[in-house]
């Protein structure tokens, strides 16, 4: 899509909140039978050590109610003035009804309040601000709660040494309003529908549903998943993301005009620290302002992790003073989106534990 500018809407709220369940990379690689003497390079420079992943009965949907919950104790909204509740996830609790119509339910909202999931992974939480943008920029709704989580520890096979260690679980909301006076967000959303099988989930829906064949659709050294797993290609997901990041936070950088040592903080989608470090070196930008340290500790959140990392990293600062943000997703689809957004000062902007 041609980049879209919307003004009018600002963000004024945020609360993301993982499991308190915590995996060391070290205790797992053993369990997994992984070589030892791999793990001091897999830290290094993949960045992994620690995720967060839930306990069996947790879900994105019980993660998405913690932070609804906590977000109204803080007093950043009343929930009888919302008007729109949507939820980014692969993950939901059904097949049907949507995870966005049992928040509505579970948080108290008012029954005129629009309700819809959005399925999409680590491009999704861009995407969604779009969204809500959008149909707030067209005067429809008022005041929209937009959560974004999944819990893809889930559908990882446990025996998958390639993928297992790589996906922590999180969900988030951000409170996003009508402001007249708000300064214009930029979007650029893209797809390629071609990469599909790069990063996917075959089994599982309709065109192959469970029941069918048990055996395993891959076994090796290193992997054993069924068709109903998930399955990523990491040599093409690293290509794919090289080449579509820079260049989409190049276009988003000059659609918006803003000079690159203007913006306050490049929040991308936490992959993996290596994919960080070489889309930073190839932007020119400084450490401090591509943070890539959430990935280190909680895992790969899918569509949870760049509120995510606003909360951990930011913190109270996005409560202080206004910041210039670069936002950037890209993964399943394959699908990558990025922003430039003005967050004003927040009314809170912090994670909690579940």
């Amino acid at each position: 899509m041609s980049t879209a500018r919307i003004a009018g809407v600002r963000v004024a709220a945020l609360v993301a909140a993982v499991p308190r369940n915590e995996v060391s990379l070290a205790e797992e690689w053993e369990a997994l039978g992984g070589e030892p003497g791999q793990l001091p390079r897999m830290k290094q420079t993949i960045g992994l050590d620690r995720r967060r992943v839930v306990p069996d009965g947790l879900t994105a949907l019980d993660l998405s109610v913690a932070a609804g919950k906590r977000l109204m104790e803080a007093g950043c909204i009343d929930p009888g003035t919302v008007d729109g509740c949507f939820m980014v996830t692969q993950t939901p609790d059904y097949w049907q009804p949507g995870n966005a119509i049992l928040l509505q339910d579970r948080l108290g909202l008012p029954t005129r309040c629009a309700a819809m999931d959005l399925n999409l992974g680590c491009s999704g939480y861009v995407y969604g601000l779009w969204m809500v943008h959008s149909l707030i920029a067209s005067g429809g709704l008022q005041r929209v709660l937009l959560f974004a989580g999944d819990t893809i520890s889930r559908i990882v096979s446990s025996r998958d040494r390639s993928l297992r260690p790589l996906f922590g679980d999180a969900a988030s909301v951000t409170l996003l309003e009508r402001a007249n006076d708000q300064e214009p967000a930029f979007f650029e959303l893209c797809s390629d529908g071609s990469g599909a099988q790069a990063l996917w989930q075959p089994g599982g829906a309709f065109r192959e549903p469970l029941g069918g064949a048990v055996d395993a659709d891959e076994e090796t050294a290193e992997v054993h998943r069924h068709r109903h797993h998930l399955h990523m290609d990491g040599a093409e997901i690293f290509n794919f993301s090289l080449r579509v990041g820079p260049s989409s936070i190049q276009s988003m950088l000059a659609a918006s005009g803003w000079e690159k040592e203007t913006v306050d903080g490049y929040v991308l989608h936490q992959a993996n620290r290596y994919i960080l470090e070489n889309i930073r070196r190839r932007l020119g930008v400084e450490p401090d302002r591509l943070p890539s340290g959430t990935v280190e500790r909680f895992g790969n959140q899918s569509s949870a992790s760049i509120p995510f990392t606003l909360a951990d990293h930011y913190g109270a600062r996005l409560c202080e003073r206004s910041h210039r943000l670069i936002l950037s997703g890209f993964g399943v689809g394959l699908s990558w989106a990025t922003a430039a957004v003005t967050v004003p000062r927040l009314r809170c902007n912090e994670w909690v534990e579940v």
